[in-house]
């Protein structure tokens, strides 16, 4: 990998894989096909990312803004990444909750990207933005996802899951008070299936939010004093969560639970898995955790 200090940077892992990196946006990505086809994938998908973090800074202003607002009609960006960001995180805030553009960046970039494997001899690609991965499967294909429940962990995979050609399935997102995102609920990470990356990667962070209880064990602290460039401007975001009595944690991924199930029932999302200190709820039927397996490096939802 050349090193070009502000430029965006390409290289090879040792197991096979690309990564694309440049400013905060670090994709890994996977593929399988003929040499060609997938050679040229690569190519076109790289040429494609040189550009993204540019194109999203330009429109910065609208993507922060809050798409609950009574003028959020008026938000439109232009560039392709920014409207799918847009339309993703739109359908919550019908309902006036707060949410901007930006609670699907991770996974709208991702998805971008993935397109340019939708090509005759590829049979199968994932690309995988700070954990919120996005998929491409042909029929007979499948792929296992690795679970990671805490962040913080120095454990490895808590235990994955399949998702196989033939469902809907092709986006995969995480969010969490502990991930690089803020977040306004204490989750430890909420993993989200969906049939996008985008609507994934949006419907993670409305869920992770509502996992939540009021405790003197929360510290929160305003999102723009943590980190002054927060679209979440001067909202109470967590900073930390101590050990939480079991009935807690049972409120507070009972109120994650209601929401997800919300979700689901909107078709914005297919599953979801809520994990907050040991203990995990599951929503949706199509999802089942298996034990993690020492295998081959899987594509890891982990919160971004």
């Amino acid at each position: 990998m050349t090193e070009i200090p502000g430029a965006a940077q390409c290289g090879r892992l040792s197991d096979g894989r690309w990564f694309f990196q440049h400013g905060p946006i670090d994709c890994v990505i996977g593929a399988e096909g003929e040499q060609r086809a997938v050679a040229h994938a690569v190519d076109a998908a790289w040429r494609r990312f040189g550009g993204l973090l540019d194109e999203l800074v330009a429109e910065l202003p609208l993507l922060r803004a809050d798409l609950s607002a009574p003028e959020a009609h008026l938000i439109a960006p232009n560039g392709p990444v920014a409207c799918r960001m847009v339309a993703a995180c739109r359908a919550h805030a019908l309902s006036g909750r707060f949410i901007t553009a930006m609670a699907s960046v991770a996974g709208s970039v991702a998805q971008e990207l993935i397109g340019f494997f939708d090509r005759p001899g590829i049979q199968r690609a994932h690309v995988n933005n700070g954990g919120d991965i996005a998929l491409h499967l042909t029929p007979g294909t499948w792929f296992d996802i690795g679970l990671v429940t805490d962040p913080d962990s120095r454990s490895g995979l808590d235990g994955r899951f399949r998702i196989h050609a033939e469902s809907l399935i092709r986006g995969v997102a995480t969010s969490g008070w502990r991930g690089r995102s803020l977040s306004l609920g204490i989750a430890d990470s909420v993993t989200v299936l969906a049939a996008t990356a985008a609507q994934a990667d949006a419907a993670a962070t409305v869920i992770a939010n509502a996992v939540n209880v009021d405790d003197a064990r929360v510290q929160r602290a305003p999102a723009n004093r943590i980190r002054d460039d927060s679209d979440l401007g001067d909202r109470l975001a967590t900073c930390a969560v101590a050990t939480l009595p079991a009935e807690l944690v049972a409120q507070a991924l009972a109120a994650g639970t209601v929401q997800a199930d919300h979700e689901i029932a909107a078709g914005h999302v297919l599953a979801a898995a809520l994990c907050l200190q040991g203990r995990v709820r599951l929503c949706g039927a199509v999802l089942a955790l298996a034990p993690p397996e020492a295998s081959t490096p899987l594509p890891t939802a982990r919160s971004s």
